[in-house]
Parts: structure tokens; C-alpha cells; sequence
């Protein structure tokens, strides 16, 4: 009998089949996760969707430096 490891309590998602399991199963590349619970692996696409947003902001806050630097303002020299 294999040990149970700390991974096969979590909980993942699976994009393409809507499906939600318990431990790694099935391809990296269709699974989202882990969670610590079913209920928040369920909500997987929600989670994604919010920390996107969430850096999404992050990025804008980071590209806005301020005023720009005086030789691209141009000062009428």
C-alpha cells in the first residue's frame, strides 16, 4: 500500500470536464489546483478569475508611473 501524501488530501479541478477529484489525477495540463477543500476546488474558475483580475490591477498600478519625465512632456524649448 502506497503512503498517502500530503497532495492526495487536496482537491483539483478539471477544466475540461467540469470534474472535481480528490488527489492528482489525470494530466498536469487539465488540472487545476490544489485546493484544500471540494467545495473551493468547485469554484476553481471563480478563484482564477479573480486573482486574473486582481493582477490584472497590480499590472496597471505598476505601469503608471506618474507624470512623465520632462523631456517627453516637451518644454517649449
Amino acid at each position: 500500500m502506497d503512503p498517502v501524501t500530503p497532495e492526495d488530501r487536496k482537491w483539483y479541478y478539471n477544466p475540461e470536464t467540469g470534474e472535481v477529484s480528490a488527489g492528482k489525477q489525470g494530466s498536469w495540463a487539465s488540472r487545476m489546483g490544489p485546493y484544500d477543500s471540494e467545495e473551493e476546488a468547485r469554484h476553481a474558475m471563480d478563484i482564477a478569475r479573480r486573482r486574473n483580475r486582481e493582477a490584472d490591477s497590480l499590472d496597471r498600478e505598476d505601469d503608471s508611473w506618474g507624470e512623465a519625465p520632462s523631456w517627453e512632456r516637451g518644454t517649449g524649448d
